[in-house]
Order: C-alpha cells, then structure tokens, then sequence
C-alpha cells in the first residue's frame, strides 16, 4: 500500500512518521506490522496531547467528532456541531483542525477512514462520556483488525 498517496502526505512526512512509530514501538522494527495495543494505548491516552485543538469559529464543513458516525448515533441532538471547515461541507459548525490539511478531502471516498478520524477526534475534543463512547467504538474495531 502506498501510504503517502493514501492519506494525502508526502513520502518523506511518512518515512519520518514510521520512523517516529518504531522508536515509540508502535510499529515493528520491520515498519510492516502494527502493535495495536500500543497504537490504542496512544490513541487514549496521548492522542490529544500531541495533536491538541480546540473548537473554534462557525465555519461550513464536514462533521467530525461527536456530530458525525459512530458516535452521534450515541449522543443527545443539543450539543455544538463541530466541522472540519471545507468549502464542499454540507454543515454549520464549530471549525475543528484535522489531524492533517488533506484529511476532509480524503474522507469522501473512504467511510471507514472518516469513521476512525471521528473516533480520533472524539478522543481529542471530546466531553467525559464521549470519549468513552469513542474508545468503545475503537476497541470495536481493533478488535477485528
């Protein structure tokens, strides 16, 4: 799989991140094979702290976090839309930064990619009981990887 065309980064930014995984022991020393409890592990626990944000100015986008699936489904209609700001979205709300610029583009063509980046930013922004409703949702899928 190439990696860099998939997610919309260029080469070295994905040699430098796998890089980073192995010296974290995310990846094996082969950068072929996912530790998926660590991976988890940091996703929980250390996601939002190397990828803080914050919401902010009502912006037209694509919802993410608690205002798209999987986790709307589990969440009351009261709380704040929250959108990564795209010309093409179809929703008002707060303007949350995506993990990286290509990510609302991508998103489009792939729904279990746009599912995961929802989890993720859950985790990120996310209230108490969302969050842990993100985490059983990414315990759900890694435990089917």
């Amino acid at each position: 799989m190439d990696i860099a065309n998939a997610v919309g980064i260029s080469p070295s930014e994905v040699s430098e991140a796998l890089n980073r995984c192995k010296i974290a022991k995310l990846i094996d020393s082969k950068k072929r094979k996912v530790n998926i409890n660590s991976f988890a592990e940091f996703l929980i626990y250390g996601l939002k702290y190397v990828f803080p944000t914050e919401p902010g100015a009502i912006v037209k986008g694509i919802p993410t976090a608690h205002s798209a699936s999987p986790i709307k489904e589990h969440i009351s209609s009261d709380t704040d839309v929250y959108v990564w700001a795209n010309a093409k979205g179809t929703h008002r709300g707060q303007a949350i930064e995506p993990l990286y610029k290509t990510l609302p583009q991508l998103v489009q063509e792939d729904k279990l990619f746009y599912e995961l980046l929802v989890i993720v930013d859950t985790i990120r922004v996310g209230r108490v009981r969302e969050i842990q409703i993100a985490i059983d949702e990414l315990n759900k899928r890694v435990k089917n990887a």
